[in-house]
This record gives C-alpha cells, sequence and structure tokens, in this order.
C-alpha cells in the first residue's frame, strides 16, 4: 500500500478528510476542528484560510512552504494564526453559514 492510500484510508477511518482535501476546506469557509494537542489535551479550534475571513494585516504576503505534518490556520476567536498536527484531528465540522 502506498503511503497515499495509507493516508486515504486512515482518514477513513477516523472520519475525517485527508489532509489535502481538509487543506482544500479550510480555504473555503470556517471549520471547527477538534485534535488532541502535543501535552493530550484535547482542544476545539475554529478556523479557517480562506482570505477574506483574515484581516488584511494578517494575511498571508507570500506563499509559505507547507509542512509535511502540521497545518497553519487561522483561528478565528483568538484572531490568530495557530497550527495543529494532522495526525492529531479527530474531528472536523464546517461552521453553518448563519452561525
Amino acid at each position: 500500500m502506498d503511503s497515499q492510500t495509507v493516508s486515504s484510508h486512515v482518514a477513513d477511518l477516523k472520519g475525517i478528510p485527508t489532509k489535502e482535501n481538509l487543506e482544500q476546506k479550510l480555504s473555503t469557509g470556517i471549520f471547527l476542528v477538534v485534535f488532541d494537542k502535543l501535552d493530550g489535551e484535547e482542544r476545539q479550534m475554529f478556523c479557517t484560510t480562506f482570505i477574506d475571513l483574515i484581516p488584511e494585516e494578517h494575511r498571508p504576503k507570500n506563499q509559505s512552504k507547507k509542512h509535511e505534518k502540521t497545518i497553519a490556520v487561522w483561528d478565528v476567536n483568538a484572531n490568530a494564526w495557530r497550527s495543529f498536527r494532522y495526525d492529531k484531528v479527530k474531528y472536523v465540522a464546517k461552521l453553518a453559514a448563519d452561525e
């Protein structure tokens, strides 16, 4: 089994999108992502990479290098950039448009 197939299989087992699919989804709106922090504590974060939802002064100036294990997102509650390890993601849900 190649790494892409393994990644897809693990995502299916966990009931979450693949890393690539999650990155694409995050660019379309706000999502609730539940994951375990490195210290084991569970964290819930409402986040996005949709450029129109990120304050202009915090928008990326250039295309930064993507990390293999993490996803960088805009935390809409903290109004700051955060990241999480994809392998620690437990749940993903799109925030309804009227919330």
